[in-house]
């Protein structure tokens, strides 16, 4: 079905190429897309805003189409990533005024996490109180708030719109909830004396502890540098009588593989499986994750064909993991050309952490392979891919091609890194490694 997507997206892309280019199309056009292929397309060019604006205005005018909500939704967050606020709120007067495609609650969740993520919490907060223009100002839409600022490492701001005076609004969404999007905030910003003291906290104000709760605590364990003591709890969960569910086996999961070994989550693996529960694609990754760290490859591929035999399709993720730990660029080349086969699309980490890789080990070849294969396959580089490939150029001496690509990504709008190589400097007049 995928592969299906990737030959309509580029289908849609060429006579779009030609109108860029104010060339004629000579060929016959392609039939009216739909909202599927519409948003792949939007996803292929969400580095580079302003292509994707015209892409989605060009859509619109040329084949008469009518953008769903999702699609608006998906545009919002191309023009947040690069802080156009003032054309988001265009786009949302543009849906309000149409019937078909009105904003939504995730159209605020987007516009809060754009926010939060670029540390506009009180725009943040503004658009909340503007919802009532969109019958839209309710608990849903506080608690999507709430969730953005925990997630986006704003958690004592979260902490003060909850606790402080909106108690009221808080007991909406309920105690519980609230409490955990808090803790998971402290998880995100790292503070494990802060997590620890939190998680005391709830039991001293007597809340509720559910399962989402403890699987939280366990990842902040886990993460936190002790993961014996994720297995502890998980021990205490199952002697409480929860239901355990696939996300607090997929933490132990892993837990126990940290602790004890990729053997002993095999043993967990299995138990779940027998307990009914069906592992995700995410308790896949963590078992091929585990066994990719101790470079049991072909132990991971086996597990890799499983999943796909279970139904459960690979993510890019599951091919990381065999990147990570490989040491062979054929190896890794091939696993590639595998992945894009099977009809896994790469993301953009994908292609830094393959540049980066590569780049460490000064193999400039597949360097430019997986570069030409990102955009064949119609994906716009980020800031990230950029330093990845320059870097790699300058380590090489080629410094000439190096200033061209530092010079398309500043074109785009896109940051360089300062260096002392190609002349660029910090704003303070400094060079990056002074």
């Amino acid at each position: 079905m995928r592969r299906l997507i990737f030959i309509s997206h580029s289908t849609l892309l060429r006579p779009f190429q030609c109108y860029l280019s104010t060339a004629a199309i000579t060929e016959r056009p392609p039939p009216p897309p739909d909202h599927a292929t519409v948003r792949e397309t939007l996803l292929s060019f969400n580095n580079d805003w302003k292509r994707a604006l015209e892409f989605f205005n060009w859509s619109e005018s040329h084949f008469q189409l009518h953008h769903s909500t999702d699609t608006f939704n998906l545009m919002l967050d191309i023009l947040g990533k690069f802080f156009e606020f003032n054309l988001c709120w265009d786009l949302i007067r543009r849906m309000h005024s149409h019937p078909s495609s009105p904003p939504n609650h995730a159209t605020f969740r987007v516009m809060f996490k754009r926010y939060v993520s670029a540390h506009a919490v009180n725009e943040a907060i503004h658009a909340f109180h503007r919802l009532e223009e969109f019958n839209l100002n309710d608990h849903t839409s506080f608690s999507h708030l709430i969730d953005a600022l925990c997630e986006y490492k704003h958690v004592l701001e979260a902490e003060e719109l909850v606790f402080g005076n909106n108690e009221s609004v808080a007991d909406g969404i309920g105690n519980t909830k609230i409490h955990n999007m808090v803790l998971r905030g402290w998880f995100k910003l790292g503070w494990w004396s802060k997590c620890n003291e939190f998680w005391e906290e709830m039991d001293r104000k007597g809340v509720h502890k559910d399962l989402h709760s403890y699987s939280i605590y366990m990842d902040i364990l886990c993460k936190g540098g002790k993961p014996w003591k994720a297995v502890k709890l998980f021990k205490e969960i199952k002697r409480k009588g929860f239901k355990l569910d696939v996300v607090v086996y997929n933490i132990v999961i892993r837990a126990i593989g940290l602790s004890q070994g990729v053997d002993f989550s095999i043993r967990v693996f299995r138990e779940m499986k027998e307990s009914g529960i069906n592992p995700t694609v995410v308790t896949y990754n963590t078992m091929i994750r585990l066994l990719c760290d101790c470079y049991r490859h072909k132990e991971a591929l086996a597990l890799l064909r499983t999943m796909r035999h279970n139904g459960c399709h690979p993510t890019a993720i599951s091919y990381h993991c065999f990147f990570a730990s490989m040491e062979k660029p054929k190896q890794i080349l091939a696993m590639f050309d595998d992945m894009i086969e099977s009809g896994v699309r790469p993301c953009m980490d994908t292609y830094v952490m393959l540049l980066n890789k590569f780049g460490r080990w000064g193999f400039l070849r597949p360097v430019f392979m997986v570069w030409n294969r990102m955009e064949q396959l119609g994906c716009s580089p980020d800031a990230a891919a950029y330093n990845a490939l320059i870097d790699a150029l300058v380590d090489k001496g080629l410094i000439d091609m190096a200033r061209k690509y530092d010079e398309e990504m500043l074109a785009k709008g896109l940051s360089p890194k300062p260096r002392k190589e190609l002349g660029t400097k910090l704003l303070g007049g400094e060079f990056a490694d002074e």
